[in-house]
Formats: C-alpha cells, sequence, structure tokens
C-alpha cells in the first residue's frame, strides 16, 4: 500500500465555505425533520442522564446508603426505559415518513434544476452518474441535514450534562477524562482532508460502474448481436476491482484513525475505573457511586466517540454537496412565460453560423440564410455531418448561434433586415419552444401507457382530441387493441414496431398547440401508401409550418421548398 499516496492531503474544487452555503440553503427546506429529530434527540439525552440517577440511585437504597422504596427505585427506572423505547420509535416514524419526503423533494428540486438547464450536448455528464447523484448523493444529504446534524446537538447535550453531572462527583476526574479531546480536534482538520480524497475516488468509481450498467441495458441487443458480453462484463470487472481498491484505501486509513482514536478512549475508560476502584476501596464512594462513575464516563466518553465519528459524515455530505453542485454549474436557460405566437409561424435565419470544435475548426453551419414562412413545407437535405442535426437544435433553440440572429415571426409580420424587431417577431428564444411540434428520430416512447405517452404531448388533452391525434397520425391499429388508449407498453414501446411507435410520436406531438411542425426522420419506417397518407394529412393544415428532416424523395415532392445542406 502506497501510504504517501494515502497521506497526501485533498484540493477540493469548492472551499468549505461554499460547500456549507450550499447545505446551509439546502437545509433550510428540512427545518421541520431536523427539528423534530433534535427534540428526540434532547429527550433521548434527558432519559439516559435520568438513567444513570435512577441507577445510582437504585443502587444506593439497596446498599442501605439512602432510604427508600427500592421497589419504587427500580419501577422509576422502568418508566424511564418505557420512555426510551417511545423516543426511539418517534425517531424511526421520523425518519422513515419524513425522511423519504425530504429525500423525494431534494430529488425532485434537482432534478427540475437538470431539465431547465442549458442543453450541453457533448459536455453532458453521462446519464449513469448523474442517476447515481440523483439518488446516492442526494440521500446522503438529506441523511446528513435531517438526522447527522439534529445528533450533533443532543450530542453535545450528552457530553456537557454527563460532565457536569461528573464534576459533582469528582472534578479530577472529569477533567482528566475529557482531556485527550484537544488532541483530536488538532487532528481532525488533517483526518477530514484526507477523507474527502477517498471518499470522492469512490464515489467516481461508484458513478463509473453505474454509467456501465446504464449503458449495457440500454445497448443490451446491440451487445448481444455483436456477441460482446464477455467485454462488457470485463469492462464492470475491471471497474469493480478498482472500486474495491479504493474501497480498501479508505478502510485502511479509517482503521488506522479509529484504531488511535480508541485507544486513547480505552485509556481514559482504564483511568477513570481504576481511580473509582481505589475510593471504593477507601470507602469514599459508594457501590451506586461506583456505578454512576462508569455510567457518565461511559456517557462523556459516547458522545466524544460519536463527535468523532461526525468527521467521516461531514466528509461524506462535504463530497456529496460538491458532486451535486457540479450539476448546478451548467447554467440555466432563460426562464420566463412561454411566448405563444399566432399561428402560422415562421423562422428567419440571418447570417447564422455555429461551431462545435475550437476556434479554426471548419464551422458546422456558415453564414446560412434561411425563410421558413409561415404556412409553408420545406425539407431539409444533406449528408451525414452537413449540419442538419445542428440545424434542429438552433430551431429548437436548445443552442444558440454564434453569429447572426434567428427570428421568429407570425404571419403577416415582415421578417426584418435589421435589429429592429416589431411586435410580432422576435429573436428566437427558448421560451419560443412553445410554438414548435417536434418529432425526434428514433423510437422516443416511454414505458407506461398509451395515455401516458399521449398527454406528455398536452397534459390537458381529452380522449376525443387524442383519437383525433393518432387518425391524422395514421395510427387507426391503437384502436382495435383490447385496452385501447390504456395500452400498457414496455420501455420504448416494447410491442410495438417501429412505424408503429413513429405514428403514435407523431400523435403525440400533434396534441402541442406549436404551429411550427419540426419533424426529423418521423417517416423512415412507414410504407409508401401510409407515408402518402401522412402526409396529406399533416400538409392540409395551412396553419403549420412544417419542417422535414430527411431523405425520402417522397416527402421532397410535397414541400414548397429544399433546401441541401451539401456534402460536408
Amino acid at each position: 500500500m502506497n501510504w504517501k499516496e494515502l497521506l497526501r492531503r485533498h484540493e477540493s474544487k469548492y472551499k468549505a465555505g461554499q460547500i456549507a452555503r450550499w447545505l446551509w440553503a439546502a437545509w433550510r427546506g428540512n427545518r421541520l425533520q431536523a427539528g423534530l429529530n433534535a427534540t428526540v434527540g434532547i429527550l433521548g439525552v434527558v432519559l439516559s442522564l435520568l438513567t444513570v440517577w435512577a441507577m445510582q440511585r437504585a443502587m444506593d437504597i439497596a446498599q442501605g446508603v439512602c432510604e427508600g422504596s427500592l421497589y419504587g427505585a427500580v419501577g422509576v427506572m422502568a418508566l424511564i426505559i418505557l420512555c426510551e423505547f417511545g423516543v426511539g420509535i418517534s425517531r424511526v416514524w421520523i425518519k422513515n415518513i419524513l425522511g423519504v419526503r425530504a429525500q423525494n423533494r431534494m430529488q425532485q428540486q434537482m432534478l427540475a434544476r437538470l431539465l431547465r438547464s442549458e442543453w450541453r450536448g457533448r459536455e453532458a455528464m453521462h446519464s449513469g452518474d448523474v442517476i447515481n447523484r440523483l439518488e446516492q448523493d442526494v440521500r446522503q444529504v438529506v441523511d446528513f441535514l435531517t438526522e447527522t446534524l439534529p445528533s450533533v446537538v443532543s450530542t453535545l447535550l450528552m457530553f456537557v450534562g454527563a460532565f457536569f453531572y461528573l464534576m459533582q462527583m469528582d472534578t479530577w476526574l472529569a477533567i482528566v477524562t475529557v482531556g485527550i479531546l484537544p488532541v483530536f480536534l488538532v487532528l481532525s482538520r488533517y483526518y477530514v482532508s484526507q477523507m474527502r480524497r477517498l471518499s470522492r475516488s469512490v464515489r467516481q468509481t461508484d458513478s463509473h460502474i453505474q454509467s456501465i450498467l446504464t449503458e449495457t441495458m440500454q445497448h443490451r441487443m446491440l451487445v448481444k448481436t455483436m456477441e460482446a458480453d464477455d467485454q462488457m462484463l470485463d469492462r464492470l470487472d475491471s471497474s469493480q476491482a478498482e472500486l474495491r481498491s479504493r474501497v480498501k484505501e479508505r478502510t485502511a486509513f479509517s482503521v488506522l484513525s479509529h484504531l488511535v482514536l480508541n485507544t486513547g478512549f480505552s485509556v481514559g475508560y482504564l483511568v477513570a475505573f481504576l481511580w473509582g476502584a481505589l475510593r471504593l476501596s477507601r470507602g469514599t464512594l459508594t457501590f451506586g457511586g461506583m456505578t454512576a462513575f462508569l455510567q457518565l464516563v461511559y456517557r462523556i466518553q459516547g458522545p466524544a466517540r460519536d463527535l468523532t465519528r461526525l468527521a467521516p459524515a461531514f466528509v461524506g455530505v462535504f463530497t456529496a454537496a460538491e458532486r451535486l453542485m457540479e450539476l448546478e454549474e451548467i447554467p440555466e436557460e432563460e426562464q420566463g412565460d412561454p411566448q405563444m405566437l399566432p399561428a402560422p409561424c415562421g423562422i428567419r435565419f440571418r447570417h447564422v453560423s455555429f461551431n462545435y470544435g475550437a476556434e479554426g475548426q471548419e464551422a458546422t453551419l456558415t453564414d446560412a440564410n434561411y425563410d421558413f414562412r409561415p404556412g409553408t413545407c420545406t425539407a431539409i437535405l444533406g449528408q451525414t455531418g452537413s449540419g442538419k442535426t445542428t440545424l434542429i437544435r438552433l430551431l429548437l433553440a436548445l443552442i444558440k448561434p454564434q453569429e447572426g440572429e434567428i427570428d421568429i415571426y407570425a404571419d403577416g409580420a415582415q421578417p426584418p433586415l435589421t435589429s429592429h424587431l416589431s411586435p410580432l417577431t422576435s429573436h428566437l428564444s427558448p421560451l419560443h419552444r412553445c410554438n414548435f411540434v417536434y418529432v425526434p428520430q428514433g423510437n422516443t416512447l416511454l414505458s407506461g401507457t398509451l395515455r401516458d405517452n399521449l398527454i406528455l404531448g398536452n397534459p390537458e388533452a381529452t380522449d376525443d382530441e387524442m383519437v383525433a391525434a393518432l387518425r391524422m397520425a395514421c395510427a387507426d391499429f391503437v384502436f382495435d387493441l383490447p385496452q385501447g388508449l390504456d395500452t400498457v407498453f414496455a420501455e420504448q414501446g416494447g410491442g410495438l414496431s417501429e412505424g408503429q411507435a413513429q405514428r403514435i410520436a407523431i400523435a403525440r406531438a400533434l396534441l402541442r398547440p406549436g404551429s411550427i411542425m419540426l419533424l426529423d426522420e418521423a417517416t423512415s419506417a412507414l410504407d409508401a401508401d401510409t407515408e402518402r397518407t401522412l402526409l396529406h394529412n399533416l400538409l392540409s393544415d395551412q396553419q403549420r409550418t412544417v419542417i422535414f428532416v430527411t431523405h425520402r424523395e417522397a416527402v421532397v415532392g410535397y414541400c414548397d421548398q429544399v433546401i441541401d445542406l451539401g456534402r460536408r
């Protein structure tokens, strides 16, 4: 084992103050559960100290040191124990009911933030890594805010209460018992730094394993047909071996740290036991007092141990918070009310250029000037790499032009030749996405019922509107299904052909209120007769501006204009 590497200091991407402020902001939404846990913890401390007092009193009564009923003293102990049971049950209910709600709320907040963020394309994190953060890291942050932090209050209270109780019985023993703590406080900063580095490496490897599992399941058909089972298993085994190595490294450091810590506490406990035994032998301490001595020393050292064990919890939550903060680094899209223009709308490109790569690399689009006039049909042609996908992303405002402008305008409005815009003309932004009806390439159906898929286009759509959209999309076959709109599909419309899935996707898009219909190879899996009928249905409505990204000649024949992006 490389001890130099193990003891190397960690340089974090974020400062501790930044992470602490982020956690403070996250804690605001979990104050109820944190407050209840703190209250339950304080009650637990009070009951624990009362147990020491009741035990000492019962012992002293049994020894004849003080007067009272032994049965009454034991009855008091039983009552305290029952109260402790009640506190424990309350703690479980708070964790299981409010804890799940808190975790769900944070997951929704993080997912909402991701959905509002700018589309990053190639720079996006792997979906498996994102899912790992939304599950594991969110759970760790919520547990820390709602469970660990409130426990700090009760732990400190237990420490202080037991210390002063012991002070009343033996001042010097109380001082000696806590004398070792400053040493651990000095070492804690170094310990936290190392554990942050080791914990982050473990979490990164764990995310990589989830990414491999996610990709393998998403592309299991490809894996099977390429007979690449062993290769994928080897990739998984390699990553799992790396995870085991990093966990071993972190565990070795943790064991070493706890060995030093427990040695110190054990020495302190033995000193307290010896001191109490000497006083007991000299008759300056009763047997009940000796029992209380040991109980109080334990209740001082126990919280001290708990406080030192909080260091890994702080390390873990700082690591989890860093990973969630990275998700929030992606800038948000422009936010505001959707800006719906009167139908039909048009789109005009004015000297638009866009380049994915570094400076000097050939641009995907260069000085593009296109006008998709309201109510017309346009075919976009081009070889692979010619810029068709980039054009779609620009139209949907997923990316912004690096040069030039894209304007959206209503029927009858004159597209501007300058930067001056009329009330019915605007520079295209994410707020105009509501004007678009988009049918992406490939199978985009989700698991669930047919109705679940259709209402993605319009949550308020009625059954009659769904039926009309299905008929327009030539998806009449669904009316023969035994459960109709309530037919359940597996992932990616399992059980449907590609052509059937395409037609349902088109019906889903038709339920949207937008007047610009953008179809990316949306008829590629249809036979010629169905394609002709579908095109006739779509183009019979002059209230839509239709843009086809296609290579099929049958589609081109229906279009008012053709834009050939050329060979790249």
